[in-house]
């Protein structure tokens, strides 16, 4: 929801700090190590139970995860390459910091409490394979009520107000949950369309002819 209503108001607002670090040399993917590093001492102290250490190290592993592409775009340095470490160091970030509130709750309440921010993960993983997926077959999976800039806000709050940790978090279960659903229903809409079967190349005898994405998906859908 915030990437798609007001990414561009973001950008805007981080364009000029990315043009300032453009002359101090640092390059993106040292932001994004820096953000995925800082994670780390997160769980640790939200895990060992102090909390207000742990949401102020959140927000501070947060600040290079927010310039690191404005810094890309301003120095024109923006590749796949940095896009995909990009993306694997946010889910090892959320995998840490989700992982310590489990591993406080285990300690504080006991029993089962600490299954519901693995739920929270588990949700959060789907629907971030939803849009890679997706994006890998030619399809636009964005968007959804609990896109990940949301789940870092709301765990912001119970990180904030213990006594509403755990409403949180079935907050951010039921939401994630309904994004899930709604970039499913999203691709399946897209994917429903019939698109005519390109036509086939001629190939030289012996050769393996290249297939489309659409023809690579039903056999794929088949196999499984």
């Amino acid at each position: 929801m915030l990437d798609g209503r007001f990414r561009r108001g973001v950008d805007r607002c981080v364009r000029p700090f990315g043009a300032a670090l453009v002359r101090t040399g640092v390059s993106p993917d040292v932001l994004t190590a820096t953000g995925l590093l800082l994670a780390v001492p997160t769980a640790w102290a939200i895990g060992s139970g102090h909390l207000l250490l742990g949401l102020a190290l959140l927000i501070f592993s947060a600040v290079p995860d927010l310039l690191d592409g404005a810094l890309a775009k301003a120095a024109g340095r923006a590749t796949v390459r940095g896009a995909f470490f990009d993306s694997v160091s946010d889910r090892v970030t959320d995998t840490l910091v989700l992982g310590g509130v489990a591993w406080y709750l285990q300690g504080r309440d006991g029993g089962h409490a600490f299954a519901l921010p693995l739920a929270v993960l588990g949700a959060s993983l789907l629907i971030s394979y939803q849009r890679a997926k997706a994006e890998s077959l030619g399809f636009d999976a964005k968007g959804g009520l609990m896109e990940r800039a949301e789940r870092v806000v709301v765990l912001c709050v119970g990180l904030a107000f213990p006594v509403l940790l755990l409403p949180v978090l079935w907050v951010m279960l039921a939401l994630t949950l309904v994004t899930a659903g709604q970039r499913f229903v999203k691709v399946w809409r897209q994917a429903s369309v019939d698109v005519p079967a390109p036509a086939r190349r001629w190939a030289p005898t012996g050769s393996r002819p290249r297939r489309s994405w659409l023809e690579v998906a039903e056999r794929r859908r088949v196999e499984v």
